[in-house]
């Protein structure tokens, strides 16, 4: 007979299921407790009138967890002098959408080298989320497959659908069933109707494709996801977080019924890719907020140990330690000087 299916497959590698990975690596009660706190946070910040202010910081992608550890150490201490403020949450991004090839991030490609060791990448995510949230710091991420939530998701205190995949109906219908609060970017365009079209069709009910944690395929049934809001990262026409585009994207999510809740990703468009000008947006953010916007509840920032990025590939060992190989980042002595001013200029919201 004839073949007509999986002519370009060249192998089928079985992974556990997410409930045997689950059961390898589980979280604490400890950490369970920790992600519900850090979430109901996060949900007071979107929807209510608390003055703190919601700073997604970190880098780009996680490639070496050492490095990685080292961040997140350094990021949970000044956390905690901040916290009266700045709800900071660090990026702990694993997956990375590529606009043509590239590596696709920890859990698709963990040993850097093209082997695509899914299993082992699904293990070091659940491992390093599990060694963040015990020093006290929340974790974000974006979710880029839909399989994946079911192996991570439980360890996520906030998620992002990127520029990329705002538009699917796909990651529409995985957010709808997410139980963390998530933010929707902006399209590569530049269209905010994209992001607020995206929120609604979350909030609703939805029955698609997917596997359950016995790994089987099933149908799943969500009842909607109401903690989403709109993220700003600018678009092929330029940037999208001065006075005039928050202005026009509070009237666009009061227009859609929406709560005026607005993230800005100081990275990207916004930046025009000039990972040094991130404190720049940062500061013209805080002087809207101190100018008397309330919709602003929170920024994005890519923050490294040491700046810029680095070529990959390239062999391992040849990596300079603490630089992102995916975007460009801030150092952390810039990071930790921004962290603080920021801090510092939130304070008449709270007199």
């Amino acid at each position: 007979m004839q073949k007509t299916s999986d002519i370009n497959v060249v192998e089928t590698r079985a992974l556990p299921s997410p409930a045997a990975l689950l059961a390898e690596l589980p979280k604490s009660e400890a950490q369970a407790e920790f992600v519900a706190r850090a979430r109901e946070e996060v949900h007071r910040l979107i929807f209510t009138d608390d003055k703190r202010f919601l700073l997604i910081v970190g880098p780009c992608s996680i490639h070496d967890l050492e490095a990685g550890r080292v961040y997140a150490q350094r990021l949970a201490k000044l956390a905690r002098e901040v916290q009266d403020r700045v709800v900071v949450v660090m990026r702990v991004y694993f997956e990375k959408p590529r606009t043509t090839v590239g590596w696709k991030g920890l859990i698709m490609d963990p040993h850097l080298d093209g082997s695509h060791d899914i299993v082992a990448g699904l293990r070091l995510a659940r491992t390093f989320l599990r060694d963040v949230l015990d020093l006290g710091l929340a974790t974000a991420t974006e979710l880029l497959d839909p399989i994946t939530p079911q192996y991570i998701a439980d360890l996520i205190c906030w998620s992002a659908i990127g520029a990329r995949t705002a538009e699917s109906q796909t990651h529409r219908q995985m957010a709808s069933g997410l139980s963390m609060p998530l933010g929707f970017k902006n399209g590569t365009d530049g269209s905010i109707s994209t992001a607020i079209n995206a929120i609604k069709a979350a909030a609703q009910p939805h029955t698609f494709l997917g596997i359950n944690l016995d790994g089987a395929a099933s149908a799943i049934v969500t009842r909607g996801n109401p903690n989403c809001h709109v993220v700003l990262r600018g678009g092929n026409s330029g940037p999208n977080y001065s006075p005039t585009h928050i202005a026009q994207t509070e009237q666009l999510l009061a227009k859609a019924g929406l709560p005026k809740a607005i993230l800005v990703d100081c990275s990207h468009d916004n930046s025009a890719k000039q990972p040094e000008r991130q404190p720049e947006v940062m500061r013209e953010l805080l002087a809207q907020i101190t100018a008397g916007n309330t919709s602003l509840m929170g920024a994005m920032i890519e923050s490294n140990l040491d700046a810029g990025n680095q070529p990959f590939p390239q062999p391992r060992e040849k990596l300079r330690y603490g630089i992102s190989i995916t975007d460009a980042c801030i150092d952390w002595a810039t990071t930790e000087t921004l962290v603080r001013e920021i801090h510092s200029a939130l304070a008449p919201r709270f007199r």
